[in-house]
């Protein structure tokens, strides 16, 4: 864990994984991006509307085998909706991706973009259309293409393996499996990338410290 000052307001800024460059500082929301002992300033983060979703950063969990805390968030955008991608940091030191949309959970981990790949992710990655229903194999296992589209980031806040600003677009496209696997793969101004994962429920997560929501109980599974 690294203190350090946000170079705009002063406030003391917070990093809990070693690994992430990124923090969203939660007094003026400024991106602060570490180097080594001091930090600089990118821009500022958006406000997050406010979204109905039990998960908030410091919720806890299980997930890949291991303990997880939630540290960071994006959430994106599209003509007809919007989800939150939560980064996990994992017991290991590694992070993971929870997706969640409309109530439904994705938990997804990077893989590299090296070796064999479907064809379909390599038209992708060499803006070729691909169109939903195309099947192709990922990291060994068949996966047919859900949805394709372009996407906005509308916020983001806590820590981030990259500054997320307002208004930056990307190409997502999403894959589904019939053994409860998925894939996602992102195409933006860093580059490509690919993340593998699996569906999973709110119950499974064996969750804790849940964000409070009025009207809301836990269900039965969770509670």
């Amino acid at each position: 864990m690294q203190f350090l000052a946000c170079p705009t307001c002063g406030a003391e800024v917070v990093f809990r994984s070693p690994a992430l460059p990124v923090r969203v500082c939660d007094y003026c929301r400024t991106l602060v991006v570490r180097y080594s002992q001091s930090a600089g300033a990118m821009g500022e983060a958006a406000v997050l509307p406010f979204d109905i979703s039990p998960i908030q950063i410091g919720t806890e969990g299980q997930c890949f085998d291991q303990s997880f805390s939630i540290i960071g968030r994006v959430r994106w955008a599209w003509d007809d909706g919007a989800w939150n991608e939560w980064l996990m940091l994992l017991a290991d030191g590694s992070h993971g991706w929870l997706g969640e949309a409309m109530g439904q959970f994705m938990a997804l981990r990077e893989v590299e973009l090296a070796g064999s790949l479907a064809q379909m992710i390599r038209r992708l990655m060499n803006d070729t259309p691909v169109m939903p229903g195309e099947s192709g194999n990922i990291a060994g296992h068949s996966y047919e293409v859900a949805d394709i589209r372009t996407v906005r980031c509308i916020g983001c806040e806590g820590e981030l393996p990259f500054t997320a600003p307002a208004g930056w677009e990307a190409l997502s496209a999403d894959f589904r499996n019939r053994d409860g696997r998925c894939a996602s793969f992102q195409k933006d101004r860093h580059g490509p990338s690919l993340y593998v994962g699996h569906h999973v429920t709110l119950a499974s997560l064996q969750p804790r410290k849940l964000r409070a929501l009025p009207g809301w109980s836990l269900p039965a599974d969770v509670a």
